[in-house]
């Protein structure tokens, strides 16, 4: 199966303004505002489209620009009442990292940010390319700490004094698969950097992971073909006996659904979610 293949079958699906949760909370209002960090596609794009649907402000930032403008457009034809402001930005550059949040700021009071944006290397630990894992730890570790200090002023500087930030987790933050040790590292270490948010945010700025199993992105979508020829397996068996073997639920997320998760981790439904996880991964390491 080719990777466009893998990516028809396999890729995340349209969604449309019914599937995203909207709630009552009197926080999601334009005058409040969103980071959501790799806001041009798969769990980063929904989680934009979701906040959008609550009347947010949210600044996407992503490197691709294309993809974000593509945001902002799929936003308006959904009729969202929320506003989607693009920031193209690299996130392995310390002065982007400071520019985000500063502009994110000057559209109203910034309250909530998404740590969403992750890649993928796929290698046995001692052929590993040491030049990845350092890329995959600025952009998926190192990133969000210095976002989240850049935030926390701001956060701090609101009336309520109120913020919260959301961490892309992944079930690779509890348990490890074979082949992908910088994915396994940062994830963990991006549950250490929630907890310690929670621990110096006084109870009022919260911090909280999303942890899922394998979600219908292009990452996802796009490794497959590389992972069945090394397994001497096809992309199907990849998928069923790989990926989905060891799951309760035998199917894939949608980044629709992670997106409410999100939704719902940053509401005032979740004030009691601090240093915590939600794990929705199929129940893959939560039984036996």
């Amino acid at each position: 199966m080719t990777v466009d293949e893998a990516m028809e079958r396999y890729g995340p699906s349209e969604f449309t303004s019914d599937d995203l949760l909207v709630l009552d909370d009197p926080q999601y209002t334009a005058e409040n505002v969103a980071i959501v960090t790799g806001g041009g596609a798969g769990i980063g794009r929904a989680t934009v489209l979701a906040f959008a649907a609550n009347g947010l402000t949210v600044v996407a930032t992503d490197r691709d620009e294309n993809g974000l403008q593509d945001v902002r457009t799929r936003a308006t034809e959904l009729g969202l009442p929320g506003t989607v402001v693009p920031v193209t930005a690299n996130l392995t550059d310390d002065a982007a990292l400071e520019r985000i949040v500063t502009e994110a700021a000057s559209y109203g009071s910034l309250r909530y940010l998404i740590n969403n944006a992750g890649l993928q290397t796929v290698a046995p630990l001692e052929s590993f390319p040491i030049e990845k894992y350092d890329l995959m730890h600025d952009v998926m570790q190192r990133a969000p700490l210095l976002l989240t200090k850049h935030a926390l002023p701001h956060f701090r500087a609101n009336d309520d004094g109120r913020g919260v930030v959301g961490n892309m987790c992944s079930v690779h933050g509890h348990i490890v698969t074979r082949d992908k040790v910088a994915y396994n590292t940062t994830k963990f270490g991006l549950r250490g950097l929630t907890q310690s948010i929670a621990a110096e945010g006084e109870g009022k700025v919260r911090a909280f992971t999303v942890s899922t199993a394998y979600v219908k992105t292009a990452l996802v979508a796009k490794q497959l073909p590389d992972t069945a020829d090394r397994r001497g397996m096809t992309v199907d068996e990849v998928v069923e006996k790989v990926m989905l073997e060891r799951t309760r639920v035998k199917e894939m997320m949608e980044p629709y659904e992670v997106a409410n998760l999100f939704v719902v981790g940053c509401s005032r439904h979740s004030k009691h979610l601090n240093g915590g996880d939600m794990t929705h991964e199929g129940g893959m390491s939560l039984t036996y």
